[in-house]
């Protein structure tokens, strides 16, 4: 549904300042000028709830990027405060003893400035020494009892100085960043760590959950409803997008509320979320939609001629014979009637707590409101994790929609849905991912249609590149005689634009060897 359209107006960015050393990292991390003012030393938020702190769509870079730094930073003194929690100290020399509970994947949470960073570093403890590696930068260090001591440095001249300590398995303390370009001014920041949970064994579970609340942000900040494990199923609900719910019982502010977030164990910044829509069913006969063309869609002439359209238009679902018809049809729409074919408007992770949080008429690289009409039972969703749980919202349910969503609204109606979730660690995917039964499909989301357009083709790119070892000019001749493009969205702040490709196609393609 266009929910921006409804209640966020127009994008009015704001600009805030952060340090030069900040500047400095965030650049070491790769990241385009797109994310910066025209102000040197200004970071530019867009105020509008909606976009990452650092793009407006899926172009590959995000607030991850900026915040790993100091999440690797507080993610290597983690490791070092569990190894001495959990070693036993050697007699003859205790400043150099193993502690096996140090080597891991950690995960830390990092006050910057009173925001919460979240990222992940994996170490490496013998006899007392320190290895590993965070932000790209590799680092050594010591543990001595309880005490874990390191130093990190990049290559541009730059050092990370971390000293923590370990109690009852949580390792705390600070870290310090030293700016080659200005080292006479070094940042400090306090972190907590945790070692990453591991992939529960045994059988899956299946969950039944009746939602009571519904979220209207894709937050970082909301509090989970359920924590479910890899291989888990939920069975649930949705409202529509105004809020109504089965029974048409108004039950929240509309504006696309989301059923969720659902806390993922295991996922972590830098993994992948897979969400297997097993299970798609309408629950209730009606949908609400409407007679006006978006404006992305209209030309002058056909403007004035819907100068009077935006009329709500109620639609009847008929389960039994799989169509939807008009209740209240004009004269030529008198038989008119088209195919039932639920879909999820909305699914989403969310971004980071440094981010502002997207309201749920948004869209962009952590899914959202995508509005693509192939979402739908039987596809599978792969979403980058930017937070601890991944905190994973579907909703927004259509009975059917044409591609773009060209009237604002699809027909808009509650749902049954039945999904289930896995993790894919230690890989991150550049934007949301679709694949069916016989296409695989990279979504573009961006701010215009042409830039959406380069963004599914660099998504699709990528995935080719990753799962078949192409090289840049094999990507281009499969694109060239196998792209299939869709334009998915045009109702909303993001325009979106898909690029598939049939996997009939790409079996002759050997997959690559797993790294």
């Amino acid at each position: 549904m266009n929910a921006y359209n409804e209640e966020c107006g127009q994008v009015a960015p704001s600009t805030y300042p952060i340090s030069r050393h900040t500047v400095s990292r965030l650049g070491q991390q790769g990241l385009t000028r797109e994310f910066w003012g025209t102000s040197v030393g200004l970071f530019r938020i867009p105020r509008v709830p909606g976009i990452f702190l650092v793009e407006s769509g899926n172009r590959g870079t995000d607030m991850l990027n900026i915040s790993s730094l100091f999440v690797s930073v507080c993610l290597a003194f983690s490791s070092f405060v569990s190894a001495n929690g959990s070693h036993a100290a050697d007699d003859q020399d205790a400043a150099s003893s193993t502690n096996a509970g140090v080597t891991g994947r950690w995960i830390i949470n990092a006050d910057v400035y009173g925001t919460p960073l979240f990222y992940e570093v994996h170490l490496k403890e013998e006899a007392g020494k320190l290895t590993g590696d965070f932000g790209g930068d590799k680092l050594e260090g010591t543990v001595n009892g309880d005490a874990i001591h390191f130093v990190a440095k990049d290559a541009q001249g730059g050092k990370e100085e971390c000293t923590a300590t370990v109690k009852d398995g949580t390792m705390s303390g600070t870290f310090v960043f030293t700016d080659a370009g200005d080292p006479a001014r070094p940042e400090k920041h306090t972190f907590t760590a945790t070692l990453a949970i591991e992939r529960r064994t045994g059988p899956a579970k299946r969950h039944e959950f009746t939602p009571t609340v519904f979220y209207r942000q894709f937050s970082a900040d909301n509090k989970p409803v359920l924590t479910v494990s890899p291989g888990d199923t939920v069975h649930t609900t949705t409202v529509d997008a105004g809020g109504t719910d089965e029974k048409g019982v108004t039950r929240v502010l509309g504006g696309n509320p989301e059923t969720g977030p659902f806390y993922v164990e295991t996922a972590m910044p830098g993994d992948t979320l897979v969400v297997k829509l097993t299970r798609l069913r309408l629950n209730r006969d009606w949908a609400i939609s409407d007679d006006a063309i978006v404006p992305r869609g209209l030309n002058t002439d056909l403007a004035v001629k819907l100068k009077d359209a935006g009329k709500s238009v109620r639609w009847h679902l008929d389960s039994a014979h799989g169509v939807a018809t008009l209740e209240k049809p004009s004269e030529h729409l008198a038989h008119y009637s088209v195919p039932l074919r639920p879909m999820l408007g909305c699914v989403a992770t969310a971004p980071p707590p440094a981010a502002a949080a997207p309201g749920t008429g948004d869209s962009g690289g952590f899914g959202g409101n995508m509005d693509f009409n192939e979402v739908t039972d039987g596809a599978t969703i792969y979403l980058p994790v930017r937070t601890p749980g991944a905190l994973l919202y579907v909703g927004d349910g259509h009975a059917a929609q044409g591609d773009g969503e060209l009237n604002g609204n699809a027909l808009e109606t509650s749902m049954d849905v039945e999904f289930t979730v896995d993790v894919i660690s230690g890989k991150r995917v550049p934007g949301p991912r679709v694949e069916s039964a016989t296409h695989i499909m990279a979504v573009g989301l961006d701010g215009s249609i042409d830039d959406a357009f380069r963004d599914a083709t660099a998504n699709m790119a990528a995935w080719l590149e990753q799962k078949y070892a192409l090289t840049p000019p094999e990507v281009a001749e499969v694109l060239g005689t196998s792209a299939e493009y869709k334009v998915s969205e045009v109702a909303d702040r993001n325009a979106g634009v898909v690029l598939k490709i049939s996997k009939e196609r790409l079996q002759a393609l050997p997959i690559a060897a797993a790294k």
